[in-house]
């Protein structure tokens, strides 16, 4: 076997983290159950094709490749390695890279380079300090082979020096182990006040006991990735519609990645709430180009329109048939505002191509094909900053006008002491004020494993629980973003209602404290 390594990092901050939280080994993929979270990054197909292999095929960008989200811990070096193997060319030039997300803004960066030659497994070596960002985004791509088939084993993410505790001082407090059958049920607490949810990628649905988790505590679900348009939009196949019609509007779309969550809500008698149909992010970027091809211009306003009521169309009207009376609601638009301008985004491919009226659009052609009863929602972040309210309730009084909006979700991704209380009442007071209905779509609270830091993240749930069992009348649901903390994308700030041995934490029961009388 053949290796190729690239080291990335300066010897001064290998010190960044000292006191291990984990094990050496942060994370492997071995694909003997699944895809284990590995998502299509582009218009491909990525599955597991024999025990302990992914294959990706289908390409026609060297993007195009085998992507999973990681939850890295800023300041911390991780050792990355894969194996790769290819059968088509004499030998292609692969990468370890990193797509990582900062308040909304992509960036790249390429961690590990080598060759793969014909018919040989052949590791991809390289090293990491993660950064500041909000979401990070592995995956292994071609540098001179856009159409080439290959397939990945063995995918790691080491930490040598540990996972760094958010408190190193003070010990970690110890949670007790439940047994999920033993557990108080959060939906049963709720029942009749609102409904009480969860974000869940598609791996979770080989885990029996995460399902059974699910069952017990959730009377709906969210896919994590599933059905935002990266997963959903196939662009191969528009690219045939175009072809075979001349009609470059035509829209092509699949929901195998979210099957599995829909399957089993269908089957359990669970609620879905979509996320997303309109994002400037996690979007192929060929959408907005001629031919659906990244290398043309973009596309004119009239086509671009056109081809956004046909997703739009495609989506909700497939959704429907396929899973009837399953997906309750949906945001129809996610994270339009900007943080600095306060203004519909101008950097949107959104914007770009229609304007910034891309998101009454959006809305005027969710309600035109969803079914009768499906909510329609406004999600964003920041709203306790209150410039970023003013902009987010400008854009929701001009949706409200046109009579396309029925709620807007908060994503709450606080931590312990940011925001105030009172910044977040505030905030819900004056969205409520406008009449929507309320949803708390994303949540979770950043803490220390110490019983301090674990028993302050419990009475910071049960403040924002109290709070929107304040406004009951109006809220429909409340969903935490991920089931345990190991599954978090903010896994070293232990953010979630159970450990990564899914066993209940203090915040599970401040949850249920919230509701008691």
């Amino acid at each position: 076997m053949k290796t190729a390594v690239i080291v990335l990092l300066a010897a001064a901050l290998l010190a960044a983290c000292v006191s291990p939280a984990m094990a050496e080994r942060y994370y492997t993929s071995t694909f003997t159950a699944g895809t284990d979270g590995w998502y299509a990054r582009g218009a491909q197909n990525t599955y597991r094709t024999t025990e302990g292999t992914l294959r990706t095929e289908g390409r026609s960008s060297d993007w195009h490749s085998p992507g999973r989200d990681f939850p890295l811990v800023e300041g911390c070096l991780y050792s990355l390695s894969v194996e790769v193997y290819q059968n088509e060319a004499d030998s292609a030039a692969f990468m370890i890279s990193i797509a990582h997300t900062k308040d909304g803004t992509e960036t790249y960066e390429n961690l590990a380079h080598g060759t793969v030659p014909k018919g040989e497994w052949t590791r991809l070596e390289g090293t990491y300090t993660a950064g500041d960002f909000d979401r990070s985004v592995l995956y292994v791509e071609t540098t001179d082979a856009p159409q080439l088939s290959f397939e990945i084993r063995n995918f790691t993410v080491d930490a040598p020096n540990g996972i760094p505790e958010a408190n190193a001082t003070e010990p970690p407090m110890t949670i007790e182990a439940v047994a999920v059958e033993d557990m108080p049920s959060i939906r049963e607490a709720y029942a009749g006040k609102f409904d009480f949810g969860a974000a869940v990628p598609r791996y979770a649905f080989g885990d029996p006991q995460l399902k059974a988790l699910m069952l017990r505590q959730f009377s709906i679900l969210t896919p994590e990735n599933e059905l935002k348009p990266d997963s959903v939009l196939d662009v191969q196949a528009s690219r045939k519609l175009l072809k075979e019609t001349g009609d470059e509007t035509a829209v092509a779309v699949h929901f195998d990645a979210a099957a599995a969550l829909l399957d089993f809500a269908r089957e359990n008698g669970l609620k879905v709430h979509g996320h997303v149909l309109v994002w400037h992010s996690q979007t192929p970027e060929d959408f907005f180009h001629e031919g659906y091809d990244r290398s043309r211009p973009l596309v004119s306003r009239e086509i671009m329109l056109g081809r956004l009521e046909n997703y739009i169309r495609e989506v909700l009207t497939q959704t429907e048939e396929r899973y009837p009376g399953v997906i309750v609601s949906w945001d129809v638009v996610n994270e339009a505002i900007d943080d600095g301008t306060n203004r519909v985004r101008s950097t949107s491919p959104w914007t770009r191509t229609i304007g910034e009226d891309h998101v009454q659009r959006a809305f005027e052609y969710a309600r035109k094909y969803a079914a009768d009863g499906v909510l329609l929602y406004y999600n964003d972040y920041n709203t306790p900053v209150p410039a970023k309210l003013a902009g987010i309730t400008k854009l929701l009084e001009a949706l409200i006008a046109e009579g396309n909006i029925d709620g807007y979700g908060f994503q709450m991704h606080y931590s312990n002491g940011e925001p105030s209380m009172t910044q977040i009442s505030k905030a819900v007071g004056q969205i409520a004020g406008l009449g929507l209905k309320l949803r708390v779509s994303e949540l979770d609270i950043g803490a220390s494993r110490t019983e301090a830091g674990l028993m302050q993240q419990k009475a910071r749930f049960t403040e924002i629980m109290k709070l929107m069992l304040s406004y009951a009348e109006q809220t429909e649901a409340v969903q935490v973003w991920g089931l345990t903390d190991g599954m978090s994308w903010r896994a070293g700030q232990y953010p979630l209602l159970f450990d990564v041995q899914r066993n209940p934490k203090p915040a599970f029961y401040g949850v249920l404290e919230a509701v008691e009388p």
